[in-house]
């Protein structure tokens, strides 16, 4: 196995655009390195990009949030401008793993691991957030939506990496929220997971609105039937109970010893209620 530690991304993408089948980048590792120790893994070439510039760096623009492909979820919380903004994003990655893990962790490896279950992904979905892709063609833009194309596979072509997550810019009155089940009280990956994003115009009601389903199908999904359900509402009951409906009957879970389809499909929908209701009341404070 060779190990490369490049200090620029055209250096890192020539790298993987020329190696064999087996190769892997190493950004936080909490994944990858847990994958090492087992005796059926097999590498032949690992790409270390924490060296490259940027890659570890937060940085507020125009146009939004620009967050380095090394940025350690832990990182997160400590930006204040990011968390106002961008709560819910926040919350969902600080639910990766233990305290030790997040001081390592990274959305972009939540992402490109592609789980049904990844708990910042549904965030970053409502969000509507994008990723910088470079590549031997050089840059690219997509929605963090497109990356995941099923468990364990992403859109992602050979020689191509996540440089940057891109969030954008929060005007007026808006809120985000993630919130999802476990079996344990910590460090368990999600049975099912809801992100809500909205905006509220200046007599309460929501003017705009994103949903995002994740752990209930094989990749985050996102429900427009869901934002449609609250746009124009002041989140009353009535709109609340519209909201679950839709979102359990959006959800396409499967049975194993985690959940029944019948016990996520319920659970998706008491999730959305919560995370929009906390959703509606950040937007609200605004």
């Amino acid at each position: 196995m060779r190990y490369e530690r490049p200090q620029t991304i055209e250096d890192a993408t020539a790298l993987l655009a020329n190696a064999d089948a087996k190769s892997f980048l190493l950004a936080g590792g909490t994944d990858l390195l847990v994958r090492m120790q087992n005796d059926d893994f097999e590498a032949d070439l690992i790409v270390d990009i924490k060296s490259i510039a940027g890659m570890g760096n937060i940085t507020e623009t125009g146009g939004g949030f620009v967050i380095g492909a090394g940025v350690p979820c832990a990182a997160l919380s400590e930006n204040p401008a990011l968390f106002v903004a961008w709560p819910g994003v926040v919350e969902a990655a600080n639910l990766i793993g233990s305290t030790q893990i997040q001081g390592r962790c990274t959305m972009v490896g939540n992402l490109c691991n592609a789980s049904p279950a990844a708990d910042s992904v549904p965030a970053l979905v409502a969000a509507n957030a994008r990723v910088r892709v470079a590549g031997p063609s050089g840059q690219r833009e997509i929605a963090v939506l497109d990356v995941p194309t099923g468990p364990g596979k992403t859109s992602l072509k050979k020689g191509e990496i996540i440089e940057a997550i891109l969030l954008p810019k929060r005007d007026g009155r808006a809120g985000d929220a993630y919130q999802r089940f476990i079996p344990r009280t910590e460090m368990d990956i999600a049975v099912v997971g809801v992100g809500v994003n909205l905006s509220l115009d200046d007599a309460g009601m929501v003017q705009s609105a994103r949903v995002a389903l994740g752990a209930v199908g094989p990749k985050v999904i996102l429900s427009d039937k869901a934002a449609e359900a609250i746009i124009g509402t002041k989140l009353e009951e009535s709109v609340l109970d519209a909201l679950a409906a839709v979102c359990s009957d959006t959800s396409s879970p499967i049975d194993d010893k985690r959940g029944t389809v019948a016990f996520r499909k319920q659970v998706a929908g008491v999730l959305a209620r919560r995370a929009a209701q906390t959703a509606y009341t950040r937007a609200g404070e605004k």
